[in-house]
């Protein structure tokens, strides 16, 4: 079997695996069925994409969105990768290419939209061009409680079967839950390995702020991050074009994206974010998981999202190419009250709706953490840090806590006296002893709560409701039109056998945004922008989003190092063989200010390896004994094609060396002893 490393080096430019991979890598190539749980960005397609070049036959890869697979069939193809797609958005002239790639055998990808499963001929059209593998990605969209369920997911199981192949299942997200019904549902009574890789992401910078004029907040987050491509997840439609404007307006490039837009300008908002550097995509969670963009440098939440899972999935599309990234979440109390009541209303049956409130209480609970949130986000997915990260605004800054038991119970009482069917702000009036009109119809200013609570501001009880409402000690009651009724977790309490610590709301440091990191450092940045431009043109030539050509971490990486050769250039992570040929004299160019070295096909071709310093010394070899020792006997040079063979085969004896192809005898006889000893002193 051929080497990984050989092909993650060649094909793909990567010095080494990352953590995780090369064992899946392994299994897959090796025919095992597989499930991998590993996080986004942490190189899931590598590891079908891999095995698919080191095992025969073709590898088929089911994939949810069309988006997804062209972006990667774009970058396979620029990494010299015979890869094709069949989808319902491919022109007629694709469509015949991806037939005669596979009725030629030298298509290696084939990926396929789910809902191709579900047409007659497929299963016979896919054994005749020669399946050996399947591969399915976002494997979570089996699970008909997923938010992103796909009915046709369905029919995999039956195709495996079919097939008579291995299976190779991937996803970031899935609990214990999802884990087996992905298992029942696509591998049968096989019993698939299972890899659940670390969870943890450590270039993307985790924060969590309350809402306070939540648009300045996002428009200020922007501000400090201009020209860096960004996602904005909202809640509603409205919202995303609202403050899509809002951010145009501050002067970004900015675009709206929900599943209510035309299905054209949809498709125009996903072009745009794959090809332009620094647009920013303000979207409902419809948008981004088809994107395969690497370098999104940041994603906001201007609402909270679902769950943990939701979250983590979300914020995983920043960063995919492990330079740093930033994400921050905004939450108040409305986001709790929406999300609980869109639970309780729901047509799910009551098991359900208690673990998804479970599941709202985790990502609370890592909303209103009071230390390290990258050890609480891992100890949902069972993993343990046991050093804080220092890669989250709780490490950078730790907040401020108090013991808020005295005034949980004061809340927690109003809310009992009152029947438990009104709101925060109308409990937070009869707290502080504000006699509005619907306090005093309704006699609160009686209640012995009224007016305990003076000592506190309007906005500090704004944050300790936030609060409550996040440690599920109270829950607004959809039978009484959203009125906050007690938990039984707030029985304990109120009767004070359970202490209570809060977080101290800070609306300074709450409305601060933090600055972004930069890829380089200050002395490279010049550098970096040039190299940018310079990828714009072949990126356009070809049609494809610029990170297919290099992508931002490769180009930083460039800059740092500002290699001075094609050999030091090849040595960059994301710089193939492929890619080295048709871009790095290019490139090369920009870092040393004046055109590359011009190197034949035959040298250009080693760079990188060891093979092209042997070259080196043997053209140096050739040129010195031209005309023999002696300097007077007929010229005979030996040409760049077989220089590159002796280079790469090492001919450890006069014999080897004649066999090699265009070393004639008087070839051998003029330069075979220095060859050779250039070969042994390698």
């Amino acid at each position: 079997m051929t080497d990984p490393h050989d092909i993650l080096r060649a094909t793909f430019g990567f010095p080494g695996f990352r953590p995780g991979q090369e064992e899946i890598v392994r299994a897959v190539a090796g025919g095992r069925d597989v499930l991998a749980i590993m996080p986004t960005g942490g190189g899931k397609s590598l590891c079908f994409q891999l095995p698919a070049l080191m095992r025969g036959g073709v590898t088929l890869v089911i994939s949810p969105l069309i988006a997804l697979m062209r972006d990667q069939v774009r970058a396979l193809r620029a990494a010299g990768v015979e890869a094709g797609a069949l989808t319902s958005a491919n022109t007629e002239d694709e469509t015949a290419e991806v037939r005669r790639g596979l009725a030629e055998g030298r298509l290696k990808l084939l990926y396929l939209a789910p809902e191709r499963l579900g047409s007659s001929g497929t299963v016979s059209f896919l054994r005749d061009a020669g399946v050996g593998l399947i591969a399915v990605d976002e494997a979570h969209c089996i699970s008909q409680w997923g938010h992103d369920f796909r009915p046709d997911y369905l029919r995999i199981g039956a195709l495996r079967a079919a097939l008579d192949v291995p299976l190779a299942a991937f996803t970031a997200t899935a609990d214990p839950e999802t884990q087996g019904e992905i298992v029942a549902r696509l591998f049968g009574d096989r019993v698939p390995d299972v890899f659940l890789r670390g969870f943890d992401r450590p270039n993307l910078r985790l924060a969590f702020v309350a809402k306070d004029q939540p648009r300045a907040q996002i428009l200020a987050y922007a501000a400090a991050r201009k020209g860096q491509s960004g996602i904005v997840y909202c809640g509603t439609r409205a919202k995303t074009e609202t403050l899509a404007q809002a951010l145009e307006s501050a002067g970004h490039a900015a675009a709206a994206y929900h599943a209510g837009l035309d299905p054209d300008l949809r498709r125009r908002v996903e072009e745009r974010f794959q090809r332009e550097d620094g647009l920013i995509v303000v979207a409902t969670v419809a948008f981004g998981m088809g994107i395969d963009k690497p370098d999104i440098r940041w994603v906001a939440h201007a609402d909270l999202p679902k769950s943990v899972e939701a979250y983590y999935q979300e914020i995983g599309r920043a960063g995919r190419d492990g330079a740093p990234a930033d994400t921050l979440t905004l939450y108040g109390a409305d986001d709790i009250r929406f999300r609980r009541t869109q639970i309780d209303e729901g047509a799910a049956p009551m098991d359900r709706k208690a673990a998804d409130h479970a599941r709202l209480n985790a990502l609370l609970g890592l909303a209103e953490a009071q230390g390290c949130r990258r050890q609480r986000l891992l100890a949902y997915f069972g993993e343990t840090r046991v050093d804080p990260c220092g890669n989250c605004d709780l490490c950078e800054r730790p907040p401020a806590l108090f013991d808020g038991t005295e005034a949980v119970r004061k809340l927690l009482s109003a809310a009992l006296r009152t029947g438990e069917s009104f709101g925060a702000e109308h409990l937070i009036d009869v707290l502080r002893g504000e006699g509005t009109d619907k306090v005093r119809q309704r006699g609160h200013d009686g209640l012995p709560t009224f007016g305990v609570g003076r000592d506190l501001s309007r906005r500090a009880w704004q944050g300790v409701v936030r609060q409550v409402l996040g440690l599920d000690l109270l829950r607004p009651d959809p039978e009484r039109f959203g009125g906050l009724r007690l938990t039984e977790t707030a029985r304990p309490v109120l009767r004070g056998e359970a202490p209570v610590t809060l977080r101290v709301d800070d609306a300074k440091a709450d409305r601060a945004p933090v600055v972004a990191r930069a890829l380089v450092a200050e002395e490279d940045a010049g550098l970096m922008s040039a190299l940018k431009a310079k990828r714009r043109a072949p990126a356009d030539a070809l049609g494809v989003p610029a990170y297919v050509v290099f992508p931002d971490r490769t180009l930083a990486e460039m800059a740092e190092r500002r290699p001075a050769t094609l050999d030091q250039m090849a040595a960059i992570s994301g710089v193939g063989a492929v890619k080295l040929d048709r871009f790095g004299a290019e490139f090369l160019s920009v870092i040393l200010g004046a055109p590359a070295p011009d190197l034949h096909p035959a040298r250009r071709a080693l760079a990188g390896q060891d093979a092209g310093a042997v070259f080196d010394r043997l053209a140096d070899a050739s040129r010195r004994l031209s005309r023999g020792d002696c300097g007077t006997l007929k010229p005979l040079d030996c040409t760049p094609a077989v220089l590159r063979r002796i280079a790469e085969r090492r001919p450890g004896s006069v014999a080897d060396l004649a066999r090699v192809p265009g070393m004639d005898p008087a070839w051998v006889d003029r330069f075979g002893p220095a060859f050779l000893d250039v070969i042994a002193a390698d």
